[in-house]
């Protein structure tokens, strides 16, 4: 297991602390570092805990400011020299993966929200990528991010904690060469410095046409889904309107 890289020291953060663990990517707590023995790395960009055994993140925590943002560079696939190659996925194992199972190489941390950052190119190590059905990737997921990003302003960015589901059984990537475990699911919680927050949880099998709102939960729906302990947020009317839903109805904002 390789050494976790902490934004600006060099930190290793043992199974059995339970401690609070900050970081620029998640101010309030990270999610536990210690499930499963994961490893726990802090990019320039976000904070990500990978699972050896699914290939994939069960979280990354990110912040979307204004000040990340810019023209799209474009795709430029790798493996996170932080994380052992036999630990994730490599760009190899996706070849038949949209032929056969219409899944697209889905971002967890988007890299539209870090276009214009100079480190822009961890975004698209595969640590952060899962196989993400296109009707999902495509279609609510996308709108919420885009939502997020229409959502802050100068001095006033959103926090995202997000990552993956297993309620069930999923094919797995036809061109792999390695054992893996495709997600069922997704959460997302989007929230603020002061715990105020809006959870979603997303099946991979949502239709195009799926309206992000309808999606939204309880937090403690959503910590229940996650399996693991996820820092103290409080279900708050403010974020839920800020993404462009209604809080009482669920729906988008008119």
């Amino acid at each position: 297991m390789k050494a976790c890289l902490l934004f600006l020291s060099l930190s290793c953060v043992s199974a059995n602390v339970f401690a609070d663990i900050r970081s620029v990517h998640c101010p309030l707590t990270c999610p536990s570092l210690s499930i499963k023995n994961n490893d726990v790395v802090f990019n320039h960009t976000y904070a990500i805990s990978n699972d050896a055994t699914t290939k994939f993140a069960d979280w990354v925590a990110y912040k979307v400011s204004v000040l990340n943002f810019g023209d799209s560079p474009g795709r430029d696939w790798g493996n996170d020299p932080l994380i052992d190659d036999n630990e994730s996925l490599e760009e190899d194992d996706y070849k038949g993966a949209y032929s056969q199972l219409h899944v697209d190489r889905g971002h967890l941390a988007p890299l539209a929200s870090f276009a214009g950052n100079k480190h822009w190119r961890e975004l698209n190590y595969l640590s952060n990528i899962t196989p993400q059905k296109s009707a999902l990737n495509q279609g609510a997921w996308a709108d919420l991010e885009e939502a997020v990003r229409h959502a802050v302003s100068f001095r006033k960015p959103l926090y995202v904690i997000t990552g993956t589901l297993y309620g069930k059984n999923e094919p797995g990537l036809p061109g792999a060469d390695e054992s893996h475990q495709i997600p069922s699911g997704y959460f997302k919680v989007v929230y603020d410095l002061k715990g105020n927050a809006a959870s979603f949880l997303f099946d991979q099998d949502l239709p195009r046409a799926a309206n992000y709102c309808d999606s939204l939960v309880k937090n403690r729906d959503m910590n229940n889904a996650v399996g693991f302990t996820m820092p103290d947020f409080v279900d708050a009317k403010s974020i839920v309107q800020l993404v462009g839903c209604d809080y009482t109805t669920g729906k988008l904002s008119s």
